[in-house]
């Protein structure tokens, strides 16, 4: 686990007004990772940092002469049109540059480092993010324990969470070609279904399109073919985090996982956000790992040990919101559908980097690893519509414009946020995460 130090301390401000902002999302302990450029450019994209409401240039940086060693070899990695040579480098190039970003941008830097890097500055509001990383692997995890019993009620009522599921944590490989940036628009996916009562399948549009409330793990170093992680060692291959919506097409999806895993009902499109805010931002809020009560399953060995136990989990709220039609024409705010925390998945993010590597899997810098639909114990923070609808036998009521929806329809947006607040901490965020919903083509 990252040990707390001088660029977690909550009293320390930046020279970038915006960033001193209450509730602002990238304030100076947080110095998240993206790729952007110019709107309206053909310029290169690159890496950047966010500070309030503008990014550090990493090219700029790397040639302004306001680093040296380490961090200048980091920033000049960060420099490049995705960040997985960045992420290659492990947790020491990404924290060296990370304090000498926090030293360059405090209140108190010299006046020479300030002018170098207001140079360095491109405000968010005129940028055009990429995705993060070239995505290698996409690997989609399911380690919400409400969200599998929810979930799994609706298929197997008599069974609904499946034996394994206590003993280890459960993934499937997604498409690493339809993972998208945020922003991105996408088409309603075609496909089969069997519908109730039908006596044969049926083609045509999904009928029951849903979102998933995830975060995502980028792989930072990777490991050898044949060579397993540790628990002990595994946040070492972390590099980060971002929030991830997995959209589902639940009529097809349910009809084609027998016998085997999700298909076509999820890989039309996967979207994450532009931003990812490193292991190091994230440590002053950890907390304990899911509880596993006396008499229930016990993780066996190699997932477990007592660090992760005492702070293998990350709270992290959450919440997604439904921006309709009729709120885009009225100008209102997306309708929020649900709130809860990162702080309730079943397995840890390094439980489930060990997991994957345990049987010798090679992991590569930039891979993603989705953390599964996020549900809390009670409805109301039910991570996906399938749930949060019962079905669909009972529709939510958005707020602002009163619409019903059972699953999603055409024209509606599905936006995430996520952010972190402890007392003693600085609140930091993970910016938005949003799709819109397109009619089907054909």
């Amino acid at each position: 686990m990252t040990p707390l130090d001088h660029s977690h301390d909550p009293a320390a401000r930046s020279w970038v007004a915006s960033a001193n902002v209450p509730g602002c999302d990238f304030p100076i302990q947080n110095l998240p990772f993206a790729v952007f450029r110019q709107q309206g450019s053909d310029e290169p994209f690159r890496g950047g940092v966010a500070i309030g409401d503008q990014i550090v240039d990493l090219a700029r940086l790397a040639l302004s002469g306001s680093m040296d060693g380490l961090a200048q070899e980091a920033a000049l990695a960060g420099a490049q049109p995705q960040l997985n040579a960045l992420m290659a480098m492990g947790p020491q190039a990404a924290r060296a540059l990370r304090h000498a970003l926090f030293d360059l941008l405090k209140e108190t830097a010299d006046g020479a480092a300030v002018a170098r890097l207001r140079s360095c500055l491109t405000p968010q509001a005129a940028a055009q993010y990429a995705l993060p990383v070239q995505v290698r692997n996409y690997t989609d995890f399911y380690t919400s324990i409400p969200h599998a019993r929810n979930v799994g009620h609706m298929i197997r009522p008599d069974q609904p969470l499946s034996p394994n599921f206590q003993w280890l944590p459960i993934a499937y490989h997604g498409r690493a070609s339809s993972v998208v940036p945020s922003g991105t628009d996408f088409h309603r996916p075609l496909g089969q279904a069997f519908p109730a009562g039908a006596a044969a399948p049926v083609f045509g549009p999904c009928a029951r399109l849903d979102f998933e409330l995830e975060m995502v793990a980028y792989v930072g170093r990777g490991n050898a073919l044949g060579e397993r992680v540790p628990l002990a060692q595994a946040e070492e291959h972390i590099f980060g985090m971002g929030l991830l919506n997995d959209w589902s097409a639940r009529d097809h999806q349910f009809w084609e996982m027998a016998p085997l895993g999700p298909f076509l009902g999820k890989n039309f499109c996967t979207s994450v956000s532009p931003w990812v805010v490193t292991m190091d931002a994230l440590a002053p809020f950890r907390v304990p790992a899911v509880a596993r009560p006396a008499g229930e399953p016990q993780p066996l060995p190699y997932l477990a040990d007592e660090a992760n136990q005492r702070a293998g989990g990350i709270d992290v709220q959450l919440t997604v919101g439904l921006e309709s039609h009729l709120h885009r024409e009225r100008g209102l705010p997306a309708a929020e559908i649900t709130r809860t925390s990162f702080r309730h998945q079943y397995w840890t993010v390094a439980q489930m980097l060990t997991q994957h590597t345990v049987g010798g899997c090679n992991l590569q810098s930039g891979d993603l690893l989705g953390t599964g639909t996020i549900s809390g114990p009670t409805q109301a923070e039910a991570g996906a519509i399938v749930e949060l609808s019962l079905g669909g036998t009972r529709p939510l009521t958005l707020a602002g414009t009163g619409e019903e929806r059972r699953f999603l329809e055409d024209g509606d947006a599905v936006v995430l946020r996520g952010w972190c607040e402890a007392p003693g901490a600085a609140r930091i965020g993970f910016g938005e995460c949003r799709g819109t919903v397109l009619p089907a083509l054909g």
